[in-house]
């Protein structure tokens, strides 16, 4: 059963927090590249959103350095990438932020990817998140490292129609790349 926000179409949200980031001496904390393991796993969640057949309409992502590096090396692993905005919001955003943004997405969009920081995320995951499938909610309370995504679906005619407690959360996963 899918937790309805109203009539219309199934709207998901997909929630992925940037790869693994490098802590260099003396890089501003917006500027931090990803680390080796996170250039393993941004691909790695790429291929899993592919093969879960959940390819985004739209993209979302923080302007940080380790923000857009997980979105490029993710979207190429796909045949088309779709559009992508990046939006300076979503750096140190709280949850009333990060849900504004996705209120502004337009209405033809299905699948919307929003690529971010934590704790954030995670906030906004269990705040939308009436219910979950399996084990995903307490998944997502224990702990959502870097690479994973949430995906939380919800019907409406527009996104800004989703709000809190409206959304299911239908899956959960966090993709790691081989180390070579």
């Amino acid at each position: 059963m899918t937790t309805r926000a109203g009539d219309g179409p199934l709207r998901r949200l997909v929630v992925l927090r940037h790869a693994k980031s490098a802590w260099p001496d003396g890089v501003a904390d917006h500027e931090r590249p990803l680390a080796p393991r996170g250039r393993r796993d941004a691909p790695a969640a790429g291929r899993a959103l592919a093969e879960a057949d959940c390819l985004p309409d739209l993209a979302l992502c923080s302007t940080a350095v380790r923000a857009r590096q997980t979105w490029q090396l993710a979207s190429a692993q796909w045949g088309t990438p779709p559009p992508v905005r990046f939006d300076p919001r979503l750096y140190a955003a709280d949850v009333s932020d990060l849900l504004t943004a996705v209120h502004e997405t337009p209405p033809e969009v299905e699948t919307l990817l929003l690529i971010g920081h934590n704790p954030e995320l995670t906030d906004l995951v269990l705040a939308l998140a009436g219910q979950g499938l399996d084990d995903t909610l307490e998944r997502v309370r224990t702990k959502f490292p870097t690479a994973a995504i949430a995906v939380l679906a919800a019907h409406g005619p527009s996104w800004a129609a989703l709000a809190p407690g409206r959304a299911l959360l239908t899956e959960m996963t966090v993709p790691r790349g081989e180390k070579e």
